[in-house]
């Protein structure tokens, strides 16, 4: 079994209090042999470091969700890169803009995410970041931001249009790939999928939300990723052990701080 990896997910959220434990046996069964459980306040942060300190092949990441900025404290890159340092944080986020939902003004969207943006160019680790309905904007400050000083990332959950792909690659961006490229009305996503280069693909659940097919209508969770993997591989016309290998390989050549499992 060729290893996979979770590269999203939010196992510090109340949907996993009833068998946390239990899921990391089921991720371990179905081959995912690391995971990153992302922050999304950063008044939880303390909470997702205990969680990811007490298992090797968990890391975390520190940042506030765009939904969360008009509640959190405001974000800065001082505080950011701070609590970074922590050996188990290996990337900055998630943030960007959600124009979809609004829950925050969109003016502190973009000032909170640029304040992300310097954090990883200072710190060196991957910005993870978050768009729904901003795709023009996105790419402004990608673009603008980039020609201030480069930094790595990725765009999780993908599910904009191929222009924002091509720009992102264009930056040197990889794209993660949630279960919304199984869904049966993500023609055009499938279409952007197919095209990504094999060598800038990750794969991601996004869990609690966003269970793929055959698991729709079920909370998502790490183990399920192989069903997200699976799917992309059939897009890109490749098995399902290469595109395991493929984003794994990926993987730790983005999140460079995470540590590979022990092969035994």
């Amino acid at each position: 079994m060729t290893m996979l990896v979770d590269s999203h997910c939010h196992l510090d959220f109340d949907a996993f209090d009833a068998d946390r434990d239990a899921l990391f046996d089921r991720a371990a069964a179905a081959g995912v042999g690391a995971m990153v459980t992302v922050c999304t306040r950063l008044s939880r942060f303390d909470a997702l470091l205990a969680l990811a300190g007490g298992r090797a092949n968990l890391s975390c990441s520190v940042g506030i969700h765009p939904h969360q900025v008009a509640e959190e404290e405001r974000a800065v890159p001082e505080r950011l890169i701070e609590l970074a340092r922590h050996p188990k944080v290996v990337g900055i986020g998630e943030t960007g803009l959600d124009y979809y939902y609004d829950k925050s003004p969109r003016e502190d969207q973009k000032a909170s995410f640029r304040a992300h943006i310097a954090a990883a160019r200072e710190t060196g680790l991957p910005l993870i970041v978050h768009t729904r309905d901003a795709d023009a904007d996105m790419a402004a400050i990608l673009r603008e931001e980039t020609a201030a000083g480069a930094f790595p990332g990725v765009l999780h959950c993908f599910s904009s249009g191929r222009a924002l792909a091509e720009t992102a690659l264009d930056l040197g961006l990889y794209i993660s790939l949630s279960g919304i490229v199984t869904f049966r009305n993500a023609e055009g996503l499938r279409a952007v999928a197919r095209d990504v280069p094999l060598d800038r693909i990750l794969v991601e659940t996004d869990a609690p939300y966003l269970a793929p097919v055959p698991m729709r209508g079920k909370r998502n969770e790490p183990a399920f990723v192989v069903h997200t993997a699976a799917a992309v591989a059939g897009l890109k016309g490749v098995t399902p052990e290469a595109l395991a290998e493929a984003t794994t390989a990926n993987f730790f050549r983005l999140f460079s701080r995470a540590t590979a499992p022990a092969v035994a």
